[in-house]
């Protein structure tokens, strides 16, 4: 087993380098001077405009050959160094994003976990009944293939521009300043609806079809049937097919984690909630380099992370895997 962890430990490093090695190319194939972009905003004579320019690429290390920027990256990266945001000057770009980073654990996190956990148990549920299968599984074929933002788009419309039941853009209200006090808690709830509702449901169709559809192939296994020759009750083997078909859905989530994400990302980007995806935008807008590396930054770290829990899981889950390693090593 620990050979086994090892081997998988080293090839998320090798995918962390990988992937942060792209980050840090992606802005730098953007089109336009970031510096230039910050200095014609702040309109100034042509004479102040070189000076402030030299200074600027100095101070963001933008004046040295690309190799010796890759290098420094790595350097600051190891030191918990992002960078200083071009967009939000002089703030840094890590303590921007941990301004918006709990916005969105408040939203991924539920969406997440009441969808597997719901979709699992209803799909569950209709492979079993007739009625619901030939109802409401059509559904969940229809959700499932709904894109995220527009799902997000129609529920703003419908459930916050005709009906006026939620509000359907920010965090909160902007009236209000963040705190503990349950009016504010009220306000945040209020606009927490429509961004989890659209992330829910899509992904919410797409574990209950593939839940109904390993439920039924386990069904008609061999061992479900030689169970009901020997006359367990129906219940039993219901329950040990439930067992079989989770193990396809946890790897499921596992390989489905970056469509989440970036499900997330232009969901919040619709409602213009405060979190990764809304600082994406700015950034890309605002050619800002640093801010948009370090979100993306985060967003990798954060699904190696998640990956890597799910593959703990799975083999705590299932002990043919526990068996093959013990017999292994």
């Amino acid at each position: 087993m620990k050979r086994y962890f090892s081997r998988k430990l080293l090839i998320y490093i090798l995918t962390l380098i990988l992937a942060v090695t792209v980050d840090w190319l992606i802005p730098r194939f953007m089109p336009g001077n970031p510096v230039q972009i910050m200095i014609a905003r702040a309109g100034l004579k042509a004479e102040s405009a070189k000076l402030v320019y030299s200074e600027y690429m100095k101070a963001f290390g933008l004046d040295v050959p690309i190799w010796q920027q890759y290098i420094n990256f790595w350097i600051a990266l190891f030191h918990g160094d992002f960078g200083v945001s071009l967009w939000l000057f002089p703030r840094p770009v890590l303590r921007i994003i941990m301004d918006a980073v709990p916005y969105d654990l408040l939203l991924l996190v539920p969406a997440i976990l009441i969808s597997w956990f719901a979709g699992n148990n209803f799909g569950a549920f209709a492979a079993r009944s007739k009625w619901l299968d030939n109802t409401i599984s059509p559904l969940g074929y229809v959700l499932t293939a709904t894109p995220y933002m527009w799902l997000g788009i129609l529920l703003a419309w419908a459930l916050g521009i005709v009906v006026h039941i939620f509000p359907f853009s920010g965090a909160y209200s902007y009236g209000l300043m963040p705190s503990l006090s349950w009016k504010f808690i009220g306000s945040l709830l209020q606009h927490w609806v429509l961004p989890f509702m659209s992330l829910f449901l899509v992904m919410f169709g797409g574990w209950a079809i593939g839940m109904r559809n390993m439920i039924i192939y386990e069904l008609e296994a061999d061992y479900s049937h030689y169970l009901e020759a020997l006359g367990a009750p129906k219940n039993l083997v219901r329950r040990y097919a439930f067992r079989n078909a989770v193990l396809p859905q946890i790897t499921g989530l596992a390989l489905q984690l970056g469509v989440i994400v970036a499900g997330q990302l232009v969901t919040e980007i619709v409602f213009s909630y405060p979190g990764l995806g809304y600082l994406i935008l700015q950034a890309i807008q605002n050619h800002d380099f640093f801010l948009l590396q370090g979100c993306f930054l985060f967003i990798i770290i954060g699904v190696l992370i998640a990956n890597f829990a799910i593959d703990v899981t799975y083999v705590l889950v299932d002990p043919r895997t526990r068996a093959g390693m013990t017999g292994e090593a």
